[in-house]
């Protein structure tokens, strides 16, 4: 089993000088396209496009989706019932011993509204914990993530 995207990028700016653009696409085998830039926390605007999915952004967004899509399944295996899901997951660059950067922790902080009765917070937790470890980014990553359910005020507040 693969797994394909396609990168492109076109040169614009100042090549050689280091002014140029950091702006890119991503192309996913489903007809999916996705702008996307070097962060503008790492390259400065104009070289980098705020509005667009960085690569630390997509590592998130990626870790945040594969548990959610394992999350909602086991729950639906456990007969429970979920009408949404929300995530507002939060990655934390840490220096490495090098000086370089790295995304060293991941927190994922899911809220999800049960149709009738819902699981209790342990059966959650434990369902949580289960999505966690199927998960294939997860399992593909040395960054810790960390799993806080959320209540409902934390998650409208996020």
């Amino acid at each position: 089993m693969t797994h394909i995207a396609e990168i492109y990028w076109e040169a614009s700016g100042e090549f050689a000088e280091g002014r140029y653009s950091r702006a890119h696409s991503w192309h996913f085998d489903g007809g999916a396209q996705v702008a996307a830039s070097a962060s503008p926390d790492i390259v400065p605007v104009p070289q980098s496009q705020p509005e667009a999915v960085d690569p630390e952004e997509g590592f998130v967004a990626a870790l945040a989706s594969c548990h959610m899509l394992w999350f909602l399944d086991f729950a639906r295996r456990a007969g429970f019932v979920a009408e949404s899901y929300t995530d507002h997951a939060v990655g934390h660059m840490e220096e490495t011993e090098d000086g370089g950067l790295w995304v060293a922790r991941v927190d994922l902080n899911p809220y999800t509204v049960w149709c009738g009765d819902g699981p209790s917070q342990e059966q959650e937790e434990a369902l949580h914990h289960e999505a966690h470890e199927a998960c294939f980014i997860a399992k593909s990553v040395k960054s810790e993530i960390v799993v806080t359910v959320s209540e409902y005020a934390e998650a409208v507040e996020a």
